[in-house]
């Protein structure tokens, strides 16, 4: 199938996986909305600006760590990050994987072509002004999420909130297996087999990727990671389904993921 402007054969999939695609930025939302390559660059180093309010669409991370915060009642500021950046990685993953297992192609997601809105949730949050098909293969998806999306988040998560950046690729891949069986579970749902054993196929060989490589373990659409998104010490709340930790550790028990691995992710 040929990887229509609109991206329409989304749509039936809802929330995660829908993207407005050849469609500009509404003029009353673009104050709140700026290119994704926004978020990336290095300029907020100063935990100062985290308690700043910065120019509308001037600092789309920092806006959005601040909303998972307030949402959330995180008390910490690390754990509000490590949870924005597995939303947006999830965001991410659900649009190009269900493009290449539906449309066999990808749209070229350059981050100065998708926009984000930091305070919208899915399906409003991505706008992708142009539409240009890739490849749908394995390694040209991990190029299109990992390499221009995935690695420079990181970074920038890193360097201005202080997760590890084990955690950061273990989030990566949380969301990554999340967005492959839902995908699956979907097609089952439908009766389209082959789209589920492609689903499936396609996850596996992305979290076979150096960039994810030892980050959990993948049993049929099951995954195990090795590491914890810190969502356990939210107020009220517990492990996630795919932690390492089988219930939240004590006060003196820290997630350690291991960082020995080397790439941009780490």
């Amino acid at each position: 199938m040929d990887l229509d402007p609109a991206l329409r054969a989304l749509r039936p999939l809802g929330g995660f996986s829908v993207l407005h695609a050849s469609r500009p930025v509404p003029s009353r939302r673009a104050a709140t909305v700026a290119p994704l390559a926004d978020a990336y660059v290095p300029g907020y180093a100063s935990t100062a600006a985290d308690v700043q309010v910065p120019v509308p669409g001037a600092d789309p991370l920092g806006q959005r760590v601040r909303r998972v915060a307030v949402v959330l009642g995180a008390a910490e500021t690390r754990v509000a990050a490590s949870v924005a950046q597995q939303g947006l990685a999830a965001r991410l993953w659900s649009v190009t994987l269900a493009c290449a297992v539906l449309y066999g192609h990808v749209p070229d997601l350059d981050p100065r072509l998708l926009h984000w809105d930091p305070g919208a949730t899915a399906p409003d949050d991505l706008w992708l002004t142009e539409v240009h098909a890739l490849a749908g293969d394995a390694a040209t998806v991990a190029e299109v999420v990992l390499t221009t999306h995935l690695a420079p988040l990181t970074e920038a998560v890193h360097a201005r909130y202080g997760v590890a950046r084990g955690l950061l690729r273990g989030n990566a891949a949380s969301a990554l297996a999340g967005a492959g069986r839902e995908l699956d579970r979907w097609a089952r749902r439908h009766g389209r087999t082959d789209t589920a054993a492609r689903a499936r196929s396609l996850t596996a060989d992305l979290l076979a990727h150096p960039l994810l490589a030892g980050t959990g373990t993948l049993t049929g659409t099951s995954f195990r990671r090795r590491s914890c998104c810190l969502y356990y010490r939210v107020p009220g709340t517990g492990v996630c389904g795919d932690c390492c930790f089988p219930s939240p550790p004590g006060p003196g028990r820290s997630p350690r993921p291991p960082e020995s691995t080397r790439s941009p992710l780490r």
